[in-house]
């Protein structure tokens, strides 16, 4: 009787450290999810490094070509009225962008009408990444305005200003 007793109780201890083990079998397969999302992201980023340390100098030309487009989409916006941005910043920047840009200036602020706007500075921030970070001046006679831009160089084209 005591052996059957301990029998079952071994039973039942085992049923539930097997019961809490197939419990665990889900928590340990979204684990392996996120750390085979987290080991991509890591190669990736480890893909990239390895191409800007083996290439240096075609990361300068990259960020070169991506400063003159930064350049020209700032001369351009800032020296033409805002009912064109539609158009003709199409292609350099996304439509959150050129939509931010046209809310900002439309009702109260045309460039056209203004003294012409120069770019004597566009500086920057990190070099590194796909999205590039750039501060720019921009300045007329009257004033002058300083802008965060961000490039994203896989996108190639303007993502967000500040």
């Amino acid at each position: 009787m005591k052996n059957s007793r301990l029998m079952v109780f071994a039973i039942l201890v085992l049923a539930g450290i097997l019961i809490t083990q197939l419990n665990q079998i889900t928590n340990l397969d979204k684990q392996l999810g996120q750390n085979k999302a987290t080991l991509k992201q890591s190669k990736t980023s480890q893909k990239q490094s390895q191409t800007i340390v083996s290439s240096p100098q075609a990361q300068q030309d990259h960020v070169s070509d991506s400063t003159k487009l930064v350049t020209l989409f700032v001369k351009t916006f800032s020296n033409l009225p805002t009912l064109s941005y539609p158009d003709t910043l199409k292609g350099m920047a996304s439509q959150k962008v050129i939509n931010e840009l046209t809310q900002t200036f439309a009702p109260s602020v045309t460039f056209s009408d203004k003294a012409h706007y120069e770019v004597p500075m566009v500086s920057i921030r990190n070099a590194w990444r796909s999205d590039l970070e750039y501060l720019v001046i921009v300045k007329s006679d009257a004033q002058s305005v300083a802008y965060t831009i961000t490039y994203d160089t896989d996108k190639k084209q303007i993502t967000d200003i500040s």
